[in-house]
């Protein structure tokens, strides 16, 4: 649980172990989202930018699992893409053991209400000619609930649980300020009584003394209501706070999977130690000895590398990472990594 302390995100300890035992509510099974590239008089197929390529993780129940990378590896992509906003090119989801790639538009509609998100933009995720009102009733409409006078009521207790004033309900989104539009979107997603939300960026668009006021909601409406939250971002600080267990992301590819302790003390990716040697150092005072500067741009995933993906910026490559792709293997209990030479990273950080 996270407090405000003068407008500053402060961590209290988790419980670690109450995951352990604690089942998968989700899991993605070699995910894959290519993206057509399209050339020509008749606008024929030329080649795939492959966004998301053969991506597996799961979460348990009541955790919160991060999702980090560089911006264009992917994240946003596999959040959309689970619950179905756009449609996968492979792979399976299975969410409480059901399939939800193999569902039709039909069936997968009762499974809507308990997958929810939470857009990046406070802004553009709200449509600016409606009423707050509506736009936290949609949901309920869609699911059934006919009676108007019932969903408002619900949108009012919602509204009150978010730290948004019931007496606002009529007003339109550009009367609110981004903190708040940001609390309305919460509402939305919340209104439906959901198991997992895939919260997108849900604070980067805010201001940081906001970030953790919104934080600290989430986290609240976690303990509240038993939520499990995907929650994808890249500000490394924020991630550290909130998440149980961190899933690391280059190009499309999952590179490393461990709990955030392991994950920020004992990284062993060559990718996860340069991305955390970026994260700024709150004191200035304090000269940072480990920071790592990578070589050339991130390559395109309309063509990507082979081999490992991560191998034409490592400083640790050889022959071998060109010609073989790494698998994600299960290196310590609980840890999975994608890199021949993690054995050399753990001797460094030793």
């Amino acid at each position: 649980m996270k407090e405000i302390e003068g407008n500053v995100l402060t961590e209290k300890s988790k419980d670690q172990k109450k995951f352990q035992k604690a089942e998968i509510l989700l899991e993605v099974k070699n995910l894959k989202k290519y993206f057509p590239i399209k050339a020509g008089v008749f606008r024929s197929t030329v080649g795939w930018v492959k966004a998301v390529d053969d991506v597996s993780f799961y979460i348990k129940k009541g955790e919160t699992l991060g999702l980090v990378g560089e911006s264009g590896c992917g994240k946003t992509t596999v959040g959309q893409t689970i619950l179905r906003l756009i449609e996968p090119t492979g792979g399976h989801v299975f969410y409480n053991n059901v399939d939800l790639f193999k569902l039709s538009k039909g069936q997968m509609k009762k499974y809507r209400s308990k997958l929810q998100m939470i857009f990046q933009d406070p802004y553009g995720s709200l449509d600016p000619r409606m009423r707050v009102k509506d736009i936290i009733a949609e949901g309920l409409k869609y699911a059934g609930m006919k009676n108007r006078k019932e969903r408002y009521e619900k949108v009012r207790d919602y509204m009150q649980r978010v730290g948004v004033s019931p007496t606002y309900m009529n007003r339109f989104p550009h009367e609110f300020s981004g903190g708040q539009r940001q609390r309305i979107g919460i509402a939305r997603a919340l209104v439906l009584n959901p198991e997992l939300i895939v919260a997108d960026e849900a604070v980067s668009a805010l201001d940081a003394s906001v970030q953790a006021q919104v934080l600290n909601l989430l986290d609240d409406l976690q303990q509240e209501f038993h939520l499990t939250y995907l929650f994808i971002a890249h500000n490394l600080s924020v991630v550290r706070h909130v998440s149980d267990r961190v899933v690391v992301m280059y190009l499309g590819k999952v590179v490393e999977i461990a709990n955030k302790h392991e994950i920020f003390s004992d990284p062993l990716h060559p990718y996860t130690k340069a991305l955390l040697s970026a994260n700024p150092i709150p004191d200035p005072t304090v000269k940072r000895k480990d920071r790592i500067i990578l070589q050339g741009d991130v390559p395109s995933p309309a063509n990507p590398p082979s081999g490992c993906r991560f191998h034409t910026r490592c400083w640790l490559a050889q022959p071998i990472c060109a010609q073989e792709e790494p698998k994600l293997e299960e290196v310590h209990p609980g840890h999975f990594v994608a890199c021949h030479f993690w054995k050399n990273l753990e001797d460094q950080n030793d």
